[in-house]
């Protein structure tokens, strides 16, 4: 039997037609609809099954997937609350409680008239100006109780977000210390006149010769990423930028792609001339969907001062054109191949590797994915060459780093250094009184404690993806990691065992150790479901989610100790403490209605 077509409306048809009804762009196509629908509902992906002639079970496996989009009635303003663990240490819990008092609706829940949800979401990328929320992809930032109750009356009186007070939704650069990158003056097509001016080969050789390693955290020579790219054969290459800084605590990108989105362009136009690619696409993060306009306006000025396009600054043949896809909440898309899956339309699963995207990326063609902050220093690069930028840093790591401070420090922000800075300079620098630990890099990086402060932020000794959050005496190290155990069961895609029951495993342990019942034994699981983890995941997620744990063990024992209430083990479900409730109902609390007690 033939199924039905199903008429597709207006609205879904102009979007549809806007994408050429290509189901690579299958996450932007449904971000646009909700957009105007509020939800992904039945009767859409039955226009959608239709209109891009895909089976409903690939667009419900998409809808799914990112968090950001609803396969359920959600309220009219969808309210999240940032739950990194800055945000935690600045009384995020207590403002979100305080708002679901206010508006007569639980967390996670909608309010019975349709109005509102409220719920937590991972770190928003707002650590240096929290605690945030984002109500309808817009960020709030500088949340107070006060706050809150203006909020609160917004929603109640259904005021939409463009009445709401502008200063709201201020988000500040708050840059602190300047280098190389943040103090280059830089006009838009310098960088481009330079690069011809070398041709193509030169320019990659100066790229080479400067020894820029990617900022995203791994660390890979650029040069030598462009170099095999551009060597891999295939009818088409790519150039991608990865803006998708979901890593907690780290927040550069979001001050780059603000206030530099020229340079960032021009990077990836001057990847675009060495590799041969036509096409370029910047992954953006969800988070960050308020810069969507302003930088699909610094691409269309480009195009329109001719350094998009075709014959790019006057030369013929030098053709390429960038353009932005949003991502939808998903913290797995930062992966490179990942983040490929979801450009294509599918869910940001990780792929395996071999191949790896300079021989088999966007649409299996050679395709280099580079960090927002590599591909602005290419720009100086092409400019002043690879020997003057190797004098600054180290021998293995040259240039500068952007580090993301937040946490307790007196002055968070956006540092740039020159690679060897010491921890113990950084945090002299940000205001740091008495600090316990610092994080590093993230989640998936490494906690350090009061006599590693010593040691150097460089790929030799301590590399970043950028991330920096400080703690100081007051805090429970117990707490921070176990925050971080919460994020990576979360933010886990699902598609390996090991990772998904693993992640739900460790949450379990830490919760048992937080509600009195953990005991040695507790320990020695943890510390074999991380050598499982380790050996078994299908990626970086899974290898890391056991990080925070065990490097708190080491450097923070006490606060694992005093929390091994027992030396045997106990189980973390208490089924007499289950029948409380019963009790209650029956009026029984004789020994029969106990478990366990004769």
């Amino acid at each position: 039997m033939t199924k039905q077509r199903t008429e597709v409306g207006p609205r879904v048809r102009a979007i549809i037609d806007r994408y050429r009804a290509d189901p690579t762009y299958m996450l932007q196509i449904l971000r646009e609809v909700q957009e105007g629908e509020g939800w992904i509902s039945p009767a859409i992906v039955d226009q959608l099954e239709t209109a891009l002639n895909t089976p409903r079970t690939k667009i419900e496996a998409v809808a799914g997937f990112y968090s950001f989009l609803y396969t359920q009635p959600v309220g009219q303003y969808r309210v999240l609350f940032s739950d990194n663990i800055t945000d935690r240490m600045l009384g995020n819990v207590d403002l979100l409680e305080r708002m679901a008092r206010n508006l007569g609706v639980e967390r996670g829940q909608t309010s019975a008239d349709g109005l509102v949800s409220i719920d937590f979401t991972s770190c928003t990328g707002m650590c240096d100006q929290g605690p945030a929320l984002l109500v309808n992809n817009r960020a709030v930032t500088r949340l107070t109780g006060a706050r809150i109750d203006q909020i609160c009356e917004l929603i109640q009186k259904r005021t939409p977000l463009s009445a709401w007070p502008a200063v709201f939704f201020q988000v500040d650069d708050q840059i602190r210390r300047s280098d190389i990158l943040l103090n280059d003056v830089f006009a838009p097509g310098e960088s481009i006149a330079a690069a011809l001016a070398r041709g193509p080969d030169a320019l990659l050789e100066e790229i080479k010769l400067s020894n820029l390693r990617g900022r995203g955290g791994a660390g890979f020579q650029t040069g030598l990423k462009w170099e095999l790219c551009r060597n891999a054969p295939g009818t088409d290459h790519y150039v991608v930028c990865n803006a998708d800084e979901g890593e907690p605590g780290t927040f550069k990108d979001r001050v780059l792609l603000t206030s530099y989105a020229d340079q960032v362009f021009e990077g990836m136009t001057l990847c675009a001339y060495v590799i041969g690619a036509k096409r370029g696409l910047l992954y953006l993060r969800g988070e960050y969907r308020y810069l969507l306009e302003p930088l699909n306006a610094v691409l269309a000025h480009r195009r329109k001062i001719g350094l998009l396009g075709t014959a790019i600054h006057g030369q013929p043949g030098f053709d390429f054109d960038i353009e932005i896809h949003l991502g939808a909440g998903a913290y797995i898309c930062g992966e490179e191949s990942a983040l490929i899956e979801s450009l294509e339309g599918k869910r940001g699963t990780p792929r395996n590797r071999p191949p790896f995207p300079v021989t088999s990326g966007y649409l299996n063609q050679p395709t280099v994915v580079n960090n927002v902050e590599t591909l602005m220093k290419s720009c100086m690069i092409a400019r002043k060459g690879g020997a003057w930028y190797a004098t600054v840093g180290t021998k293995e790591s040259t240039g500068t780093k952007l580090i993301s401070i937040a946490g307790d420090c007196a002055r968070p922000g956006i540092y740039e250094y020159p690679f060897g800075v010491t921890v113990a300079e950084i945090l002299a620098d940000c205001g740091a009184v008495n600090p316990q630990a610092v994080q590093i890099s993230g989640a998936a990086g490494v906690c350090i404690a009061p006599e590693e402060f010593g040691r150097k932020i460089a790929f030799e000794d301590i590399p970043t993806a950028g991330s920096f959050m400080v703690f100081d005496q007051s805090r429970d190290m117990f707490e921070v990691a176990r925050n971080f155990t919460h994020f990576f069961a979360h933010e886990s895609c699902g598609f390996c065992t090991p990772c998904r029951v693993g992640t739900s495993l460790l949450v379990k342990m830490m919760d048992k150790l937080a509600d009195g019942k953990g005991s040695p034994y507790d320990f020695k699981e943890i510390e074999k479901l991380n050598e499982h983890m380790f050996k078994l995941s299908h990626c970086g997620l899974g290898y890391s989610a056991c990080n925070p744990v065990l490097q708190t063990i080491v450097k923070f024992r006490p606060a694992y100790e005093r929390r091994l209430v027992h030396k045997e083990f106990v189980p973390a479900f208490d089924l007499d403490g289950s029948l409380a409730i019963a009790r209650g109902l029956t009026q029984r609390d004789d020994a029969d209605a106990h478990f366990g007690k004769d």
